[in-house]
């Protein structure tokens, strides 16, 4: 489900808190919407992205013309993803944040490359106006960390946090593998060890 929250309404320095906090606000407007979150487990789990760059934070685009800043200020250099997880169960109240940090380089695109993935429409919803995960833009040159988590997501760190909150772990490791796209993930790392 979409929050449809104003993510412009969180606005701490710290990313990990900002993205913690709005990954929160976003979890709450799910929650207000639920009509009935039945008598079983209900979990949401929302999660929210930023970039910072050197001092910087990095959220998503206004318009055309702030993506192609950003990606100028990014081009080959390294920068860091945040991305905050929060969960909660709405049966139990039981709460669970988690942040993971990505230090990410960008390759060094051209500008002509910038003016076509922008005008493509796709970097206006990312964080730092950008996809990893695009496949003819492909901005990153060098990734330390989970791959999904810079996609927005981690899935690694999501199966963490859904056995803490006891959830049978039904995922397919192998997929979860393979979509980290060939980037080695240290948090899959910890999961195949206890699995």
């Amino acid at each position: 489900m979409a929050a449809n929250v104003d993510e412009t309404a969180v606005n701490i320095a710290d990313p990990s808190e900002n993205t913690i906090n709005t990954a929160r606000l976003k979890a709450g407007a799910i929650a207000n919407n639920l009509i009935d979150p039945g008598e079983d487990h209900t979990i949401i789990i929302a999660a929210d992205t930023i970039i910072t760059l050197q001092d910087q934070m990095l959220g998503k685009p206004v318009d055309a013309a702030e993506a192609h800043s950003m990606l100028r200020a990014l081009r080959n250099r390294e920068h860091r993803v945040y991305t905050g997880l929060f969960l909660i169960d709405l049966i139990t109240g039981q709460e669970l944040t988690a942040v993971h940090a990505a230090k990410v380089h960008m390759r060094p695109y051209t500008d002509s490359e910038i003016e076509r993935y922008v005008a493509s429409g796709d970097p206006l919803d990312k964080a730092g106006a950008y996809a990893i995960q695009h496949p003819q833009f492909q901005p990153v040159d060098n990734l330390d960390g989970c791959y999904l988590g810079v996609m927005g997501l981690s899935v690694c760190q999501l199966l963490q946090q859904l056995n803490k909150l006891e959830v049978p772990l039904l995922a397919d490791m192998q997929a979860v593998k393979q979509a980290h796209n060939h980037y080695p993930c240290p948090l899959l790392d910890e999961l195949n060890l206890r699995a």
